[in-house]
C-alpha cells in the first residue's frame, strides 16, 4: 500500500431531489406536508486505485458521474457508503472560483487562495509575480475580481494552485475554459509535476490529452465503471460510446463492440511493399497498406486514418487523408483505399498499424483498432534503421484504387 495515492473501494453516492422546493417559512407552514424525494443515483460500486506519481484519467458523457467522483475525493461530497482513502495532502482544482472573492482585486485574491492552498504569505510573496506571469495578468491585478472574465479567473486560479506543496493534484474540465496556449502551458506543467513524483487525477472530455499525457485512464458511463486500463483502449472505447447507438451506451461496450450498422464499414488492413507482400521491411522502404472497407447510404464525406501503435498500446503517429484526397465520399458497394508510408523514420521494432474513418464533424464510424481484439497488421522494422528514440511524424500520401 505504501505506492497508493488514492484507493477508492465499493463506492456509492445516492443524491435524494425534492420533488417541490419551498423558499421561506411561510410556504413550509401553509403549504406544510411531508417532502418527497426521486433519488439519483450518481455513483454505483466503483472500485480504483491511483498509483503515487501516476497521471491518472477520468472520462464519460456528461452527468455519468465523472465530477461528483472526484468531489468525493475532495471530500467536498461524503459517498451514501464505501470508502476513500487518500494518502498524501490534496490540491482540488475542481470548481471555478472556489475560494476566490469576488469584491477583492485580483492581487488580494491571491494572497487569500494561497492561504487556503496552505501557503504561507511569505511564500506566496515571493512567487507573486511568478504566479501573475504565468496567468498573463499583469495589467489586471489592482482590478477587482469580479470584472475579470472566466477565462483570466481560472488562468489565475490555476497559477495559484500549482505553487501548493500537496502530494496530489485534483483537476475538473474547469480547464476547458482556458484558450489552446494556455492550456498547452497547463499541460507542460502537469508533466513537471508528474516528473517530481506528484500523483494527477484528471477528469475530461479530450481524448487527445488522455492519449498524451495519462499512465491509465477510466471510464464511467450512468454512474457505473465500464473500463480501466490502457488510454489508448479507453479513448477509443469513449469514441465508440458516443458514436453507437443509445442502447450501446446504457449497457456498456464490450471488448467487441463497434458502431452498429455504420454507412461505412471497414473491413481489412493489409500491409505490402511496392514489390511484394510482406510485414518486415527494410529503412527507407516504403510501406503500402491496403484498406478494404464497404459503403451502403453514405450521405456525407469521410476522413480516414491510419495510425501506428507499439505492442504495449501507446499511440505514436498518424496520417490521415484531409491533404491528398480532400472531401472524399466513396461509391456506394466494396472499396479499397491504399496509404503509402516511408517506413525511413520509424526505428527498429514492432508496430500495430489501425485505421477509423470519421464524418465531416470528427464523429467517429468505424474502426478496426487493437484494442477490440481485432486482426490487424503489425509491420517490423529490422536492422538497419536509425536508431533514435521517442516519438515521431510519419509521411505518406493516399490514392484510391481504380
Amino acid at each position: 500500500m505504501d505506492d497508493i495515492a488514492v484507493s477508492v473501494k465499493n463506492l456509492y453516492k445516492e443524491f435524494k431531489l425534492p420533488h417541490e422546493r419551498k423558499n421561506s417559512l411561510k410556504e413550509w407552514v401553509v403549504h406544510f406536508k411531508r417532502p418527497t424525494y426521486e433519488r439519483l443515483q450518481a455513483l454505483s460500486d466503483i472500485n480504483f486505485e491511483v498509483k503515487k506519481g501516476e497521471f491518472f484519467g477520468i472520462v464519460g458523457r456528461n452527468g455519468s458521474g465523472k465530477s461528483t467522483l472526484l468531489k468525493i475525493i475532495a471530500g467536498i461530497y461524503q459517498p451514501t457508503s464505501g470508502r476513500v482513502q487518500v494518502h498524501g495532502s490534496l490540491t482540488p482544482f475542481i470548481e471555478l472560483g472556489i475560494g476566490f472573492n469576488p469584491e477583492l482585486t485580483g492581487r488580494e485574491n491571491v494572497f487569500l487562495n494561497g492561504a487556503i492552498l496552505g501557503l504561507t504569505r511569505k511564500e506566496v510573496k515571493a512567487k507573486y509575480h511568478e504566479i501573475v506571469a504565468f496567468a498573463e495578468l499583469q495589467k489586471f491585478m489592482d482590478q477587482k475580481l469580479k470584472n475579470y472574465s472566466s477565462g483570466m479567473q481560472v488562468r489565475l486560479a490555476f497559477s495559484i494552485a500549482i505553487q501548493a506543496h500537496n502530494d496530489i493534484l485534483l483537476i475538473d474540465e474547469v480547464l476547458a475554459v482556458g484558450d489552446a496556449a494556455f492550456q498547452r502551458k497547463c499541460f507542460g506543467v502537469f508533466k513537471d509535476i508528474k516528473n517530481h513524483g506528484k500523483t494527477v487525477i484528471f477528469v475530461t472530455h479530450d481524448m487527445g490529452a488522455v492519449q498524451e499525457y495519462c499512465d491509465r485512464a477510466m471510464m464511467i458511463a450512468d454512474s457505473h465503471m465500464l473500463i480501466i486500463g490502457k488510454p489508448r483502449e479507453v479513448a477509443l472505447r469513449y469514441e465508440v460510446a458516443n458514436s453507437a447507438s443509445e442502447q450501446s451506451v446504457q449497457t456498456g461496450p464490450t471488448k467487441s463492440s463497434r458502431p452498429l450498422n455504420p454507412p461505412l464499414k471497414l473491413l481489412n488492413l493489409k500491409t505490402r511493399s511496392p514489390k511484394k507482400a510482406t510485414s518486415h521491411f527494410e529503412r527507407g522502404e516504403d510501406i503500402l497498406v491496403d484498406i478494404d472497407f464497404r459503403v451502403h447510404n453514405l450521405n456525407e464525406p469521410v476522413q480516414f486514418n491510419l495510425f501506428l501503435v507499439r505492442p504495449d498500446g501507446r499511440y505514436l503517429a498518424g496520417i490521415n487523408t484531409t491533404s491528398d484526397l480532400g472531401q472524399f465520399k466513396p461509391q456506394e458497394g466494396k472499396n479499397r483505399i491504399t496509404c503509402r508510408l516511408k517506413a525511413g523514420q520509424l526505428t527498429k521494432g514492432d508496430y500495430f498499424v489501425n485505421a477509423a474513418v470519421y464524418n465531416h464533424a470528427s464523429k467517429l464510424i468505424d474502426v478496426l483498432d487493437t484494442s477490440y481484439d481485432i486482426k490487424v497488421p503489425i509491420i517490423t522494422i529490422l536492422e538497419g534503421s536509425s536508431t533514435q528514440n521517442g516519438e515521431f511524424y510519419i509521411s505518406g500520401s493516399w490514392s484510391q484504387a481504380d
